[in-house]
Parts: C-alpha cells; structure tokens; sequence
C-alpha cells in the first residue's frame, strides 16, 4: 500500500553534513501518511528513534543525542520528507531507516520513538562518518 525508498547515504568525515531523502509512494488516494520519522540502527545496537514529523503542521521531535544537528523537513509536493544532519559525529554511524504512518487516531506523541508506532518502513540507507 504504502512504499518508502530512502536516498543520500553516505560516507562522511566527522564535523561533515548529509541530507538523507525519504520518498513515499500510495497505492491508494485513500492513503494518508500523517507520520513521517527517521530510525537508525549501529551495528550491535537497537533501532533508535532519530526524529519524527507530523506531515499535516510540520511540527517535529528529535532525540536529544541529535537535538541542534539534525532537521526534519518535507516537500509535501514531492512526498519527499528530508533528514539534513549536520556536524556529523562518529556515533551517527548507522543504517538510517524512513518510518511512516497513517493511523492518527491511535497515535501517542510519548511513543513517536517505538519503531511499533509505524506501519511502514523504507529498506535503509546507510551513514558512516570517520574521525
């Protein structure tokens, strides 16, 4: 029904920037995503909530180990929702995963991190920055 193709991986140095792109496709015009949110997970890690987006104000939410780095957005024209990750460290090694979600009556804003929270996931992208 709904398909999520990531873009804009990379390798970086450390202080380097990324813009991931996450692109989403319907079946259905009946289909629509209200969340949008970005995951990542290091090798021998969890998955982890980055930040996520509420499509229909744009208001959004970050993890605090991402807070002033990284920032959501979304081209409501291209239904492309963008990751821009700036001052890029070591520990931002990850495969990064676009999440999305189209249930708004059972959404918790206290659970926007819980990968469960999401009907949807993109295949990943990957992200290494160096030292």
């Amino acid at each position: 029904q709904v398909q999520l193709v990531e873009s804009g991986g990379g390798s970086v140095q450390a202080g380097g920037s990324l813009r991931l792109s996450c692109a989403f496709y319907r079946s259905s015009f009946s289909i629509t995503i209200k969340y949008m949110a970005w995951f990542r997970q290091a090798p021998g890690k969890e998955r982890e909530g980055v930040g996520v987006l509420y499509t229909t104000s744009g208001i959004t939410r970050y993890a605090d180990s991402v807070q002033g780095r990284f920032t959501i957005s979304q081209d409501s024209a291209k239904r492309t929702v963008y990751l821009q990750m700036n001052n890029l460290k070591p520990d931002d090694t990850a495969m990064y995963y676009c999440a999305a979600e189209s249930d708004g009556y059972n959404w918790l804003w206290s659970r926007w991190a819980d990968s469960n929270s999401y009907s949807y996931w993109g295949q990943g992208t990957q992200v290494t920055v160096s030292s």
